[in-house]
């Protein structure tokens, strides 16, 4: 069977712990910096206004398209190329109720068979303030009931120090996500909120499989110190940790690069919350765990003197 690493692999990886954690810890920090200023991009499902995606028979002239779209008066117009040359996205702040937004969208119709003969409109969106308010609001609420969803499992299913852990690391990891999304500047819309979701649930997944394996071998390793059998627990999850991710990768990577720029915000979210994913496993919940269990998890478990051994004939 292909192995990914060997079954003997013995990497010390809590010798770094201390960093993997002070590593983690800054970026969290500057990823919810971020997120306030300069903030993430929000989409059209969260900002509101009109969407216009444009097909050109040439090449699109993007500045005499910006000219004629801002002689209209119907605010800061945004034109951008959308995957190739003669494809634009046109993007118009709110307008008002549906008449206004119809007369808008004629207007831009007009103006672009003048600035570009042949144009073609190939799709509308239109959101309002108010059903984008209510989109955003129940997407939080959302991500908020599922991590509390998922933080509830994790406590109820191991020990406290396990949960803490569990916890803490989606904390961190959710937080660097967001963080991506505000460097990046993807929007931040009802598709990456769903990679979000999925990201949460992989993160749990890879969690569990990890912190069972430990505490496994804390019932079969009795004497063994804790740092070394968190060691050997990952070293022995590892391949299916890594077998995990990479299927993942395989599976979102070419969305990514070929998939188009309607799945690449949420493709690139993804590809980049499972290789986030996979480390934190390593390098912050298991560190937390070490932390947090060191003098209670291996209470009562100390290795027996060589006199005890004696006297019981072992």
């Amino acid at each position: 069977m292909f192995r990914l690493v060997p079954d003997d692999t013995t990497i010390p990886f809590m010798k770094g712990r201390k960093l993997g954690l002070a590593f983690s810890v800054i970026l969290s920090v500057l990823s919810v910096v971020l997120a306030f200023y300069p903030g993430l991009e929000k989409g059209i499902d969260f900002r509101g206004g009109i969407l216009m995606e444009v097909r050109t028979a040439q090449p699109a002239d993007l500045g005499a398209i910006r000219t004629g779209i801002g002689d209209l008066g119907l605010g800061e117009a945004g034109v951008q190329e959308f995957g190739d040359a003669s494809t634009v996205l046109v993007r118009l702040p709110v307008q008002g109720d549906e008449a206004a937004t119809q007369v808008a969208v004629n207007q831009v119709r007009a103006t672009l068979e003048q600035v570009s003969p042949g144009a073609r409109l190939l799709r509308t969106e239109a959101v309002g303030n108010r059903v984008s308010d209510e989109l955003f609001t129940g997407s939080m609420i959302a991500l908020g009931l599922s991590m509390l969803a998922m933080m509830a499992y994790i406590w109820f299913r191991f020990e406290w120090q396990f949960a803490v852990g569990a916890i803490a690391t989606l904390l961190l990891e959710t937080t660097k996500v967001i963080g991506f999304l505000a460097v990046t500047r993807i929007e931040f819309s009802l598709t990456t909120v769903a990679a979000v979701l999925t990201i949460i649930g992989f993160s749990v997944n890879d969690k569990v499989v990890v912190y069972d394996r430990m505490r496994e071998n804390l019932r079969r390793y009795k004497t063994m110190p804790l740092r070394e059998l968190i060691d050997k627990s990952i070293n022995e999850t590892l391949n299916r940790t890594l077998g995990t991710s990479m299927t993942l990768l395989l599976s979102a990577l070419p969305l990514a690069l070929f998939g188009g720029d309607t799945l690449a915000g949420f493709a690139w979210t993804m590809v980049f919350g499972i290789v986030a994913t996979t480390t934190s496993s390593i390098f912050i919940a298991a560190p937390i765990l070490l932390f947090l269990g060191e003098n209670r998890l291996r209470r009562g478990t100390e290795a027996p003197s060589p006199a005890t051994r004696a006297a019981s004939g072992t």
